[in-house]
């Protein structure tokens, strides 16, 4: 947590496991079981959002990065812009997970290292949402008037998968670090609503109210289960983190999502590793193994 940043319900990155010294594969696919995970009571799943369902918002980084280091030029600065650029890539990425406002938190305090006067961290998450709507307004378009299938702006057999889930009689939740409005927007252009109902959730900007851990909790308790019940998707350490700490099994989706190669993106993987996951995939495209193997049915 940094100075001037309030106490919150979303803990810093801290690596608990390391990888295997060999990857274990499940039998003809790209899926990595990390530990054991086979044959759990599974009722409930909760998926992340973007890099997990979601592709509408790849290349976020490359709007948030330049605009911060415009902040920080700004204070006079005479740190070499390339040197500015590797500082504020490396804590974007390690707050990756958490609702954008801790970025934004991050930013306001490098702004004051530099003897700077920051704003509020909700400006600079507005001005950084107004130029990620400029980069993606396109996809959002091409997906509103029909130009474009759902099925190209989401991570490889989603679809598949959730309705699988669904079919199984597992209840599903979207828990995303994006604002709420967006999250429902994008969720209903993918064509999700229908496999998470009313059960859409994203960041508030008075992001003390919400949390993925809070989401999980509110999960198990109106449910009356506890974590062994509980099945998490994600992209991030946070929605990882979360469900292990209640006893959950979490599956890291190490997902390519630029090239949608069908292969694992090998920083997310080790993140994600670090973070606790059960079982690693690139994307869904092994969903029947996948889902086979969770229910322990050989």
């Amino acid at each position: 947590m940094t100075s001037g940043e309030p106490a919150c319900h979303e803990e810093d990155y801290r690596r608990v496991a390391e990888p295997p010294a060999a990857a274990r594969l499940l039998s003809g696919t790209l899926i990595e079981i990390v530990r054991e995970a086979a044959g759990r009571p599974i009722r409930h799943a909760v998926f992340d959002f973007d890099g997990t369902l979601s592709l509408i918002r790849e290349g976020w980084p490359q709007v948030m990065v330049p605009m911060m280091v415009e902040v920080l030029r700004a204070t006079g600065s005479r740190e070499p812009p390339e040197a500015l650029e590797g500082l504020v890539l490396d804590f974007v990425m390690q707050l990756n997970g958490k609702q954008t406002i801790y970025q934004m938190f991050r930013l306001a305090e490098e702004v004051r290292r530099r003897g700077g006067t920051p704003e509020d961290p909700l400006v600079y998450k507005k001005q950084y949402h107004d130029r990620l709507m400029e980069r993606i307004g396109g996809r959002r378009e091409a997906l509103r008037s029909g130009r474009v299938s759902p099925r190209e702006m989401l991570v490889p057999y989603s679809l598949e998968i959730l309705a699988e889930l669904r079919r199984r009689g597992v209840a599903l939740y979207l828990a995303s670090g994006t604002d709420q409005r967006y999250v429902v927007e994008e969720a209903r252009l993918l064509g999700l609503g229908e496999f998470f109902g009313p059960h859409l959730y994203g960041a508030l900007d008075d992001f003390q109210n919400y949390s993925k851990a809070q989401v999980i909790d509110r999960i198990l308790r109106e449910n009356r289960v506890d974590g062994r019940f509980l099945l998490g998707f994600g992209d991030g350490y946070v929605e990882i983190r979360n469900v292990k700490a209640v006893g959950g099994t979490a599956v890291a989706v190490a997902s390519d999502e630029a090239g949608r190669s069908g292969r694992p993106d090998a920083w997310k993987r080790d993140r994600l590793i670090g973070a606790g996951a059960d079982l690693v995939v690139p994307d869904y495209r092994d969903w029947p193994a996948l889902v086979r193997y969770l229910w322990g049915e050989g």
